[in-house]
């Protein structure tokens, strides 16, 4: 059902409460989530976004309620994902010559999603479009928050941030304010958005605030393209998002492990033991990932400061939902952790080595080897266990800030790649739209640079 955001700003989108899996099946959604359009009517008229795709007959429908279709002057995209854009050939099948206003790479997403090549209207960050009656629309490019597409929108005179994907949740509500929903659970989905899909862009989403802030724009409201709309002091979403891409990190360490005959879930319970004597304070987690949700644990891993992965040895390898997680945590690329590995083995090991290496690769500091016990641990194996987790805890004391994942000094004068979309930079060629010059070895590339497709920074680059 349609409402009023603010003055001529209308809600028109859709509250999906029965999804529980978005992504395909890579994102949880244990409490829906929504698909925000907003329809702004002034003088002219613009749709800021649309639906997703299972929704598109339904929200035409009900957007023509709204509005005679043809009297829709503008459409802003501001991001070509098809739960963003999923209506839009069932909107322009309506009215096929109405502007689209996005950004280059905005054009080529929706023209690779739906194969039409509508009457696109490129924008980059400072354009305006004028809606009379002394407002306008200005764009502000925010390219992977989080695909390359990504843009915000911001209405003068209301003060309105349309912010598309950055400082939402899936969250499905019919109190679509934040101080009129539970803020518990807001907080909740909030912190796991954060974690399961904008962490690997940290350094981007720093960057782009403090640009968005340096424009001096007032901001009454943040209406979200997920979840609930800010109107309650609402850049104190932005003030968290500002302290969750600085290297984040609570006084918690997560244990997640997988187990076949309960040998390994034993060894858990006993490090946990040897972390609880040697620290009272801190929090400690323990996730089996068979029967938990790996959304949920990689929202804990965001929180923690350090983590243990544990496995049994089968076929000389980890399990499979471990080998999954691990791969999970190498995407999201997180920062300042340290970590170690546990497990079991029979007549053979080699799952907590290959633990090891992943979670070295994955960039966490890596504190020691591991441990593991054969068969069914026993009474000492257990004791050994609990001694470890007294160790984890003082080595943790020792270890200063998380170098692992910056490689950037690694490199003397090889190419470096980008891990977000692969870029390499080549100091034989340099990069000459920034005034990197041919023969500049990746050290003396200046700590300001971007990678010129995705836009991370320096830290985001690896030796090719």
């Amino acid at each position: 059902m349609a409402f009023t955001v603010k003055n001529n700003i209308r809600w028109v989108g859709k509250q999906d409460w029965e999804l529980r899996e978005f992504h395909g099946s890579e994102y949880s959604t244990h409490r829906g989530s929504s698909y925000n359009s907003y329809l702004v009517k002034e003088e002219k008229i613009a749709l800021i976004d649309t639906v997703w795709a299972p929704y598109a007959e339904e929200f035409v429908a009900n957007l023509a309620k709204e509005i005679d279709l043809g009297a829709i002057d503008y459409i802003i995209a501001n991001h070509g994902e098809i739960d963003h854009s999923g209506a839009l050939p069932a909107l322009m099948a309506r009215i096929p010559d109405t502007p689209i206003y996005c950004t280059a790479n905005g054009a080529k997403s929706l023209r690779g999603h739906y194969h039409q090549d509508w009457n696109f209207r490129i924008v980059k960050t400072g354009d305006s479009l004028d809606l009379g009656n002394g407002k306008q629309l200005v764009f502000v490019e925010m390219p992977m928050l989080h695909w390359p597409d990504s843009m915000a929108t911001y209405l003068t005179g209301d003060a309105v941030l349309f912010s598309n994907d950055a400082f939402g949740q899936h969250y499905a509500s019919s109190q679509m304010f934040n101080d009129l929903c539970d803020p518990v659970e807001l907080q909740e989905e909030c912190i796991k958005y954060y974690a399961n899909i904008l962490t690997p862009f940290s350094p981007l989403v720093t960057q782009k605030i403090h640009e968005v802030l340096a424009l001096n724009l007032p901001i009454d409201m943040i209406a979200t393209s997920h979840g609930i709309i800010w109107r309650d002091k609402p850049t104190q979403i932005v003030e968290q998002y500002l302290k969750w891409a600085d290297n984040y990190q609570e006084n918690q360490i997560t244990l997640v492990y997988d187990t076949m005959w309960n040998g390994t879930r034993m060894m858990a319970e006993a490090i946990a033991e040897g972390i609880r004597k040697a620290d009272r304070d801190v929090v400690i987690k323990l996730f089996n990932l068979s029967n938990t949700d790996k959304n949920d644990v990689l929202t804990h891993v965001f929180r923690s400061k350090a983590i243990l992965v544990g496995s049994p040895t089968v076929n000389n390898v980890m399990l499979p939902h471990v080998a999954a997680l691990l791969e999970e945590m190498t995407g999201l690329r997180f920062k300042n952790k340290a970590a170690a590995a546990f497990g079991t083995h029979g007549w053979s090991g080699g799952a907590v080595e290959r633990i090891t290496k992943r979670l070295d690769d994955a960039g966490f500091r890596v504190l020691n080897p591991g441990i593991t016990a054969e068969w069914r641990p026993t009474d000492d194996a257990l004791a050994q266990g609990v001694s470890f987790g007294e160790a984890f805890i003082e080595q943790l004391g020792k270890t200063g800030q998380n170098t692992a994942g910056d490689l950037a000094t690694c490199a003397d004068s090889g190419k470096m790649r980008c891990q977000t979309c692969s870029w390499t930079y080549d100091p034989q060629q340099g990069e000459a739209t920034q005034g990197v010059a041919a023969g500049t070895a990746w050290q003396d590339v200046a700590e300001t640079f971007l990678c010129p497709v995705c836009f991370m920074g320096k830290s985001d680059f690896v030796p090719a």
